[in-house]
């Protein structure tokens, strides 16, 4: 465990990794006719052999949960489903006339807002025309993120008649104080009816989300919510730093009093991590776990787990499409972000333009230090290449000594391995990588690193 001293250094802001460059850090350098050149060279280059995952961004949620960092828009107006899934549509049919063929898809992943404030008809009409134009890979990973208050089993049911056999459930803690302190109530009861009626329709995955350093949060408080986690035993759990970030969000103002200090959030972290590995879950990365027989854990052993925007994935896509407000795509050679705004992002589709907000072409160095980033994350060791070594200067170097001196790496002449210490604090380790990040000169925001 990571002595307190350690824990006051490496709680500094940084990134959380699932790009890089990072999305602030985007040189905003295409426009789109650039857009669909590199799509059209990303598919025949590897999307046409490996296929492509889609994730789709549903933005609507009937109430504000206070911690939550997402895109969304608040309301209880549901005629909004329609109008938005008809922008969804249009932009997909831009990516395939790009394809030029009918593409394998590998996954389809929905989030949020709140997927599930879609009624399941309006979810069978987006998704079925989206299934239908595609060859549907062996073994897909269709997934969504449900709220257990409002999914319902026929929303449940009509997915998995679409192909859905994963769902993720947002908890973040069974303590009634938190949860009516995050604007998050949800009794357990509702949770275990949700994840049963899932396990009764043949859902073969159940994730549930936990954040640590809420308002409130005790040891106490932690240790009761795992028992009621230990109830359910879902295949994953993510197991999230909270990231107070009032000057984005400012509900979060509203219970700034009340957060664990810095130490407290750690030893939240090491009490949650110390339960789940004593019920049988196996650490997968940065902030997840699942049970040993799931395929995460597996493709971990096997050197075959794989980070994107999406979080951690077995699918063997390089090109992620993104549909939808504020979604980003990744297709390897590059990253484009969709207009935030529900507004621009479908007067954009009705204009049959691309709603492009962010992008970004990758460089031959950006490749290399993505490649480092993606196996220090999900291998926890990485090969020091001579390409990579041109790279780093003096600075990263006297970093990384000092960090194998606290524990936290160990370096050989040609290979980085993190330590047990030291996968506490990986995003603080991908960061002396992050030569993007270290030659700028603003202040970016991040959520801590602990």
């Amino acid at each position: 465990m990571l002595s307190p001293q350690l824990i006051q250094k490496y709680n500094t802001p940084a990134p959380r990794y699932t790009s890089y460059p990072t999305v602030p850090l985007w040189e905003n350098n295409l426009n789109g006719e650039d857009w669909e050149a590199l799509v059209k060279r990303a598919f025949g280059l590897f999307g046409s052999k490996e296929g492509v995952t889609l994730y789709i961004h549903l933005p609507f949620c009937e109430s504000l949960c206070t911690y939550c960092g997402c895109n969304k828009r608040i309301t209880k107006n549901h005629s909004v489903e329609s109008p938005y899934i008809e922008a969804l549509l249009i932009e997909w049919k831009k990516y395939l006339r790009l394809f030029g063929e009918k593409p394998k898809l590998n996954g389809i992943h929905l989030g949020g807002g709140t997927p599930t404030f879609f009624g399941p008809e309006s979810l069978k009409r987006l998704l079925s025309v989206i299934t239908h134009s595609c060859d549907i890979a062996e073994n897909p990973e269709f997934s969504f993120e449900g709220h257990p208050n409002n999914t319902t089993f026929e929303h449940l049911a009509a997915l998995a008649e679409l192909g859905f056999d994963r769902v993720s459930y947002g908890i973040q803690d069974f303590d009634e104080q938190v949860q009516r302190s995050i604007h998050r109530i949800q009794p357990f009861e509702a949770v275990e009816k949700a994840t049963q009626n899932a396990k009764n329709l043949g859902y073969t995955s159940i994730n549930i989300d936990l954040i640590y350093g809420l308002p409130h949060q005790t040891i106490a408080t932690l240790e009761k919510t795992f028992e009621r986690v230990a109830e359910l035993m879902p295949d994953r759990i993510a197991f999230y730093s909270y990231a107070h970030v009032p000057s984005s969000f400012p509900a979060q103002k509203s219970y700034e009093q009340y957060l664990p200090s810095e130490l407290e959030k750690r030893n939240l972290y090491d009490r949650g991590k110390e339960i789940l590995l004593e019920l049988g879950y196996a650490e997968i990365g940065m902030d997840h776990f699942s049970r040993q027989d799931d395929p995460l854990a597996k493709a971990k052993d096997l050197g075959k787990l794989h980070r994107n925007f999406m979080g951690f994935t077995t699918s063997p896509s390089k090109m992620l499409i993104g549909l939808g407000a504020s979604s980003i795509s990744d297709i390897h050679l590059a990253f484009m972000q969709n207009e935030k705004g529900i507004s621009a992002y479908q007067e954009a589709m009705e204009s049959y333009n691309w709603p492009i907000v962010r992008s970004h072409e990758m460089s031959n160095q950006d490749l290399i230090i993505r490649n480092l980033i993606l196996d220090l994350i999900c291998k926890h060791e990485v090969i020091i290449s001579e390409e990579l070594d041109l790279f780093l200067g003096n600075k990263q170097w006297d970093q990384l000594a000092e960090m194998q001196d606290e524990g936290l790496i160990e370096i050989s002449p040609k290979k980085l391995k993190v330590t047990d210490d030291g996968i506490g604090v990986i995003r603080q380790i991908c960061k002396v990588f992050d030569l993007r990040l270290q030659s700028q000169n603003k202040e970016l925001i991040f959520s801590k690193a602990i």
